[in-house]
């Protein structure tokens, strides 16, 4: 087990409406499986959600802390189906604003494709959506769709990975193997022996019977 002060910690904002709330706990199991196979390796990613903060400050104090934790955050993933509140759109602001001036955090959006009953929609509830994908598309920033909450988290899984793999997180090394090869300088020649094998660079005394090799 890691020693949680030497972990790698990224910091991951996760934004979404009250109506996405399943796919939201199933987003925080898929974290919580890849810390499992990650802080083996020294990574762990600190999963920040608006039910971390206290429920007694008022709704504009609690937004005030909710932005100050995204400027410090790495990640920054966006839930939203048939409606973007207020506040969620200004999470959004304030971490892209954070990404143009610093690089980060990383962004990702993700809109799940539903139907909606025209009976029963809210005519405020989209256009706040399309406002929002207006938006999006000026900033040239265009989010992932998926159907159900299985394909998020396949597709946010495969994300975690291509990160590794460009080195925006830093695997610690695995220590070396036991019993595995060794180098051993022998004295007064030009000799080692690695594992099994000598490698003969001078003189070397083999056997009962004194004899030179490399002469």
């Amino acid at each position: 087990m890691s020693d949680a002060s030497n972990l790698q910690r990224k910091k991951l904002f996760l934004a979404s409406s009250s109506e996405l709330k399943e796919d939201r706990e199933q987003f925080e199991i898929l974290i919580s499986r890849k810390n499992g196979d990650w802080v083996g390796k020294g990574v762990f990613i600190d999963l920040i959600v608006w039910e971390d903060f206290l429920d007694a400050m008022s709704r504009t104090r609690l937004q005030d802390e909710y932005n100050k934790a995204i400027r410090e955050c790495d990640l920054f993933v966006m839930l939203f189906a048939t409606k973007v509140g207020r506040y969620t759109a200004e999470e959004f602001e304030t971490a892209f604003g954070q990404f143009q001036a610093t690089r980060k955090p990383h962004i990702f959006t993700y809109f799940k494709d539903t139907k909606i009953s025209t009976g029963s929609a809210e005519r405020a509830d989209l256009t706040s959506l399309w406002a929002f994908q207006d938006k999006l598309k000026e900033l040239g920033h265009f989010p992932t769709r998926y159907e159900n909450v299985d394909a998020l988290k396949f597709h946010f899984n495969r994300q975690l990975d291509k990160l590794a793999t460009g080195g925006f997180i830093e695997f610690r090394p695995d220590p070396p193997e036991p019993g595995g090869d060794r180098t051993i300088s022998v004295s007064h020649s030009k000799n080692t022996v690695a594992g099994n094998t000598i490698n003969a660079g001078g003189d070397v005394i083999l056997g009962d019977h004194p004899r030179g090799i490399g002469k």
